[in-house]
């Protein structure tokens, strides 16, 4: 009999390793090898079951992928358009964000016959839960909780669904491993077993992944790179508003976002998040400005506030939510070594509503604005929005796509619309003014 060959692996990065040790090299963490058998096919039988052959890059014929359109038109935008058949889609958030309900949601509202596998719950919450999300029930929405994955395959191709949601695949195990669920060789034996299975039947499937304490979907990378489709699912659990992106896609972009509020009959879409983000105040307040900024193709416009104050301990302090903080010591330092602004033994406090977050450039002419405004207080028109970014000279540098922020501008209302004056605007009537500026004393002066 012929002995088995195994080798070592590592279940925090999914490192190999000939024989065991006590510290992985790659990642540095200690006793996290786990012995495990290896198979390796002779070279003979690989190749007498190829069926491959070279070809020409030319002669490949190209056909649109068929998707299923879901009844989620955000969820439709971020996924390039619908559902793939024989995808993979990995959706991954924080615990309590929302994933299952997302899911459980398009289970129940689409009318396809669709698997819903749960590994954490039993059929009696998941039918709870569903009887709290909608009144629309979905008749051929059938449930399975069950861990081992041979068994979920076996009743899968038994019911033939549409497509399957597995709730997550942490939980899975299969029996050709000896080691405890969430692992890194369970989790990457599992994953294989699935996306074969999602091939070979072009059954769409999506799954739902843990995270770590750093934000990284939990298991090892090559669970990313395996699949499809790698969403994120995030937002403030202390605000209203979700946020799903596409980390990867191989079927369309990844600068698409779909904007969730959470409520409770479950999660509803927003149409129009600039009408929802901006805050309809009853008196105009210093350090308050709007920006234009875009997610994808996707025009939006978001409150910037700013508080500027005497600091009073020694040193001032800088806090910023839902903006990169380095970036605001940046056009801090920009305001006072260009124009003059003393706000070095001031405290800046910094805050995107609604518990957004972006890193567009374009906020900077927004970001200033408020600063200077609760540092003079004197407050902005609430007729006015910005879209520039701001350089180390002290320059205001265009912004990509303007023509889409000026006319998302104009549809909400606004006046006025300060850009930078290298931005190429096409030249046609808008019912919006747009004030060029090139920098920021000029910008300063046009403001106040």
């Amino acid at each position: 009999m012929a002995k088995l060959k195994t080798a070592y692996f590592c279940q925090n990065c999914g490192t190999q390793y000939p024989q065991w040790l006590g510290q992985c090299k790659n990642c540095g963490q200690w006793n996290t090898l786990v012995e495990e058998i290896v198979e390796k096919p002779s070279t003979k039988s690989v190749l007498e079951k190829s069926k491959q052959h070279i070809i020409n890059i030319i002669e490949v014929e190209t056909n649109e992928e068929a998707r299923i359109k879901t009844p989620s038109e955000e969820l439709n935008r971020v996924l390039g358009g619908g559902i793939v058949l024989g995808s993979v889609t990995l959706i991954g958030g924080e615990p309590g964000i929302g994933k299952s309900t997302l899911l459980l949601q398009l289970a129940l509202k689409m009318k396809k016959k669709i698997l819903y596998v749960s590994g954490e719950e039993s059929a009696s919450q998941i039918k709870m839960r569903a009887d709290r999300l909608t009144e629309l029930q979905n008749p051929h929405c059938y449930l399975f909780t069950e861990t081992s994955v041979e068994k979920i395959l076996h009743e899968a191709k038994k019911l033939k669904p549409d497509f399957v949601i597995i709730d997550s695949i942490q939980t899975l195990q299969s029996q050709l491993i000896e080691s405890s669920p969430g692992t890194v060789s369970q989790i990457r034996e599992c994953s294989n077993e699935i996306i074969k299975f999602a091939k070979d039947t072009n059954t769409p499937v999506f799954l739902v992944g843990h995270i770590t304490k750093d934000g990284q979907i939990a298991g090892p990378k090559v669970l990313e790179h395996m699949v499809d489709v790698v969403l994120n699912f995030d937002g403030d659990r202390n605000h209203l508003f979700r946020l799903l992106r596409a980390n990867k896609n191989r079927f369309g972009s990844t600068s698409e976002i779909g904007i969730y509020e959470m409520i409770s009959q479950g999660l509803k879409e927003i149409k129009n998040p600039s009408e929802i983000l901006i805050t309809k105040k009853f008196e105009e307040l210093s350090g308050n400005s709007v920006a234009v900024t875009l997610e994808g193709n996707r025009p939006m416009l978001i409150e910037i506030q700013a508080l500027v104050s005497s600091a009073v301990y020694g040193t001032p302090q800088r806090s910023c939510t839902g903006f990169d903080s380095k970036r605001l010591n940046m056009l801090l330092a920009v305001l006072e070594k260009r124009a003059g602004f003393q706000l070095g033994a001031k405290d800046v406090f910094l805050n995107i509503t609604g518990g957004i977050k972006t890193d567009d450039p374009a906020l900077d002419l927004a970001v200033v604005a408020s600063i200077l405004s609760s540092n003079e207080d004197i407050a902005i028109s609430e007729h006015f929005c910005f879209a520039g970014e701001i350089g180390l000279s002290g320059e205001i540098r265009p912004v990509p796509q303007i023509e889409q922020r000026i006319s998302e501008a104009e549809k909400l209302g606004y006046e006025k619309i300060f850009v930078s004056n290298l931005n190429k605007i096409p030249k046609k009537k808008y019912g919006i003014t747009i004030v060029e500026v090139s920098k920021i004393e000029d910008f300063h002066e046009f403001l106040f």
